[in-house]
């Protein structure tokens, strides 16, 4: 089955009211209608107003990406939606825990490549080694692809956060 080439991968912010069941009904809306979440990440931004980021990680033809960013800016608790892909270029960052078992060689090509990658090992044994990774995906599929031979073990990933350029908020 060939992939439709109209497809796009875009990354969505979404400023929230703080509140319980509001990260619910934003799955909820992707649920419902069958649209995928590659990545969330959520996190509390200002305590004093109560307000939280979502960062979502989707894809869909351009008419979809359209849609969703419609249908999550009329959620209540929604303050304002910003398609980080293509309204406000930015960054995009995600970090990763990984463990990699391995001894002899092995273990001494785990560390060379970890020093290429700038990544750093929070907790090493005679054994294995849990690495922290932070960049863009790509980046961190790379790594982690690079250790499968090496031992890996287990991976944990945050998930993508973005924020725009410039000194304008999103």
């Amino acid at each position: 089955m060939q992939k439709d080439p109209r497809i796009e991968t875009h990354t969505i912010v979404v400023a929230v009211d703080n509140e319980p069941g509001v990260l619910a009904r934003v799955i909820g809306l992707f649920a419902g209608r069958g649209y995928n979440i590659e990545s969330l990440t959520v996190a509390e931004t200002d305590r004093a107003a109560h307000t939280s980021r979502i960062t979502v990680v989707t894809s869909g033809t351009p008419a979809v990406i359209e849609q969703i960013k419609a249908q999550l800016g009329r959620l209540v608790p929604v303050h304002r939606v910003v398609d980080i892909t293509t309204e406000k270029p930015g960054i995009e960052r995600e970090m990763a825990l990984v463990k990699v078992a391995g001894t002899g060689e092995k273990r001494v090509e785990a560390m060379r490549v970890s020093q290429v990658f700038r990544a750093k090992a929070l907790d090493t044994s005679h054994t294995s080694f849990v690495f922290e990774i932070t960049g863009v995906p790509a980046k961190i599929d790379a790594f982690i692809e690079l250790m499968r031979p090496l031992g890996l073990v287990e991976v944990s990933r945050t998930g993508i956060a973005a924020i725009s350029r410039g000194p304008e908020p999103m």
